[in-house]
């Protein structure tokens, strides 16, 4: 039990974070947990966490994703999974497995129709992604990546307080309110004293089908500024490419190549 001191200098008895832990279930085993955070939504996230499980996968890892975006989930569909999950033992939850037996649990597989709203309010979405985790059939994971839900709300928050975190990877796109969106994200993984293994910068650039010159699609690149005070690494800088895009609205992300990801992978298996 920790302590603070409050407005009046009295010591104020803090609970330890790791109280807030939500267990697994029984059955269950995941060796390490890898949040993908952003200060925002849209800057790729989803397909950060995608493209890194695929690269453990790879690797022969037994690999789990759960996706926290419980209003915008879209792992399953760049992983071109639709079933509904089952449940196994009368009470827990089984993953969906991808075309390489990546296991994935996410809002969308849960519901009748893939394209119904999920309009639940904060407290409802926050006990469904600790059923994601307690609830579910998680069966010997080496690595469980969580694609969490943008910004620094109560949601990304029971997220850090309620899962084993071995460390968290920001990703963030190059634009001026990097900055700030940056450090956001970063301070709040600090403050819950969850390590930073690193910043992914997506849309980084596009490169001339022509010429092969790198292209600023959105400007010049922050991202080393962002990053210098925080003494976090910048692990990857990821291209625009139409190429990947198309892949993955196939759901074939499984079969993208991201060569550009190997820093960040490394610091995946370091953590």
């Amino acid at each position: 039990m920790s302590e603070v001191v409050n407005e009046r200098g009295h010591r104020v008895p803090q609970p330890d974070p790791s109280s807030f832990l939500a267990p697994l279930d029984e059955l269950s085993s995941v060796k390490k947990v890898i949040g993908v955070v952003s200060g925002k939504g849209g800057v790729g996230k989803s397909l950060v966490t995608s493209l890194l499980a695929c690269a453990m996968r790879r690797k022969g890892a037994n690999v789990g994703i759960l996706d926290a975006d419980i209003t915008g989930p879209s792992i399953p569909k760049s992983f071109g999974i639709h079933d509904q999950l089952t449940v196994a033992y009368g009470k827990l939850m089984v993953p969906s497995v991808s075309a390489t037996g990546i296991h994935v649990v996410s809002a969308n597989l849960v519901l009748e129709d893939e394209t119904e709203p999920v309009i639940w309010r904060g407290p409802v979405v926050a006990g469904v992604i600790k059923q994601f985790w307690t609830e579910t059939l998680w069966k010997d994971i080496d690595y469980m990546f969580v694609d969490m839900p943008p910004g620094t709300g109560d949601v990304p928050l029971t997220v850090f307080q309620s899962l084993p975190l071995a460390g968290i990877i920001v990703v963030t796109s190059p634009q001026d309110l990097v900055t700030m969106i940056v450090t956001k994200a970063v301070n709040m993984a600090e403050k819950m004293d969850v390590p930073i293994l690193g910043i992914v910068e997506n849309m980084s650039y596009l490169v001339c089908p022509h010429c092969g010159e790198k292209i600023s699609v959105f400007g010049e690149s922050h991202i080393e500024e962002a990053a210098a005070p925080h003494g976090v690494p910048v692990l990857a800088r990821i291209p625009i490419d139409p190429e990947v895009a198309a892949m993955v609205d196939q759901g074939k992300v499984e079969y993208v190549e991201a060569p550009w990801l190997d820093e960040a992978v490394a610091a995946v298996e370091k953590a």
